[in-house]
């Protein structure tokens, strides 16, 4: 496995780094640390900072107990932090790419996003976002799932890679009683509508069991969970009720200002969670190493 850790020297990226380490489990994978120096600053002071950045590369190697042992590699690049990224992920061809959770700027990312969520959809790598200490192993993972194939495609990758355990994985899955709303206005007697929406919950039970059988994920024994409401709400109550170590999710490649205004659920997600996030981008997805920020709106 090669995975692909980004660093700015800060707390949050030292603890990607530390988890990243931990993801290390064969002899033969090996983990690149990357730190993207800006570019855009008078040549001299670009090549101070980035002879700083290597020497620093290189002691946080020598000095985390989570990167002995393995084989590291530090790698300094110059452009704007998503494009040194990308461009390290297609050059080492990268299984997975590790950040840290960024410091958000609220009217900034709604144009352009964070570096990771520009990450996520500028490439074809699955993207594991980092919010608490290192852990050699996601205890509890859950899977919000749309039974999409981007999702199939996710719960893929995280079994392949070994996060999900089959005693310790829930999948969730959103639905909505689009006439639950319609019901209560005309009147209606408070148990039709409570049996409308069973029929609903059930129905979609029904629709993930066979995306389940469709995929063949139907032979684990993952607890499943199907809940009505906003895709969004449902994931934090999900995350506030059962405490996940790890949430993986599907991503959809949309673009333009239709992303920009309304986001996607995963980004909502990383932008709101307090747990690790594997966002894993739809398998058939181009990667675009050299996009623009204008060209992310």
């Amino acid at each position: 496995m090669n995975i692909v850790a980004a660093t700015d020297f800060s707390t949050r990226s030292n603890r990607a780094l530390r988890q990243a380490g931990l993801l290390v489990r064969s002899p033969d994978a090996k983990l690149h640390l990357v730190h993207v120096v800006d570019e855009d600053q008078p040549t001299e002071l670009v090549r101070i900072e980035e002879r700083e950045a290597q020497r620093m590369l290189v002691e946080q190697i020598a000095a985390m107990p989570e990167l002995q042992n393995i084989h590291c590699y530090p790698i300094v690049v110059k452009g704007h932090p998503f494009d040194g990224i990308l461009r390290t992920a297609a050059a080492v061809d990268a299984d997975l790419v590790v950040m840290g959770a960024h410091r958000k700027q609220f009217l900034r990312d709604i144009f352009t996003g964070t570096t990771i969520e520009r990450v996520i959809r500028g490439g074809k790598y699955p993207v594991l976002m980092v919010n608490n200490e290192a852990q050699r192993q996601y205890e509890r993972v859950l899977v919000p799932t749309d039974l999409s194939n981007t999702s199939a495609d996710a719960i893929r990758i995280g079994l392949s890679a070994g996060f999900l355990r089959d005693d310790r994985t829930s999948l969730l899955h959103a639905f909505s009683a689009v006439g639950k709303a319609r019901l209560k206005t005309s009147g209606a007697d408070p148990s039709i509508v409570s049996g409308y929406v069973e029929n609903e919950r059930e129905r979609a039970m029904e629709e993930l069991s066979k995306f389940l059988v469709a995929n063949g994920f139907d032979g684990r024994p993952w607890a499943l969970r199907v809940t009505e409401g906003v895709p969004m709400q449902v994931i934090a109550r999900a995350v506030s009720e059962e405490q996940p170590d790890l949430l993986l999710m599907g991503t959809h490649s949309r673009t333009g200002l239709l992303r920009a205004f309304i986001g996607s659920v995963t980004e909502e997600t990383l932008r709101s969670v307090d747990v690790d996030v594997l966002a894993v981008p739809p398998l058939s997805h181009e990667v675009q190493i050299s996009e623009s920020a204008s060209s992310s709106l």
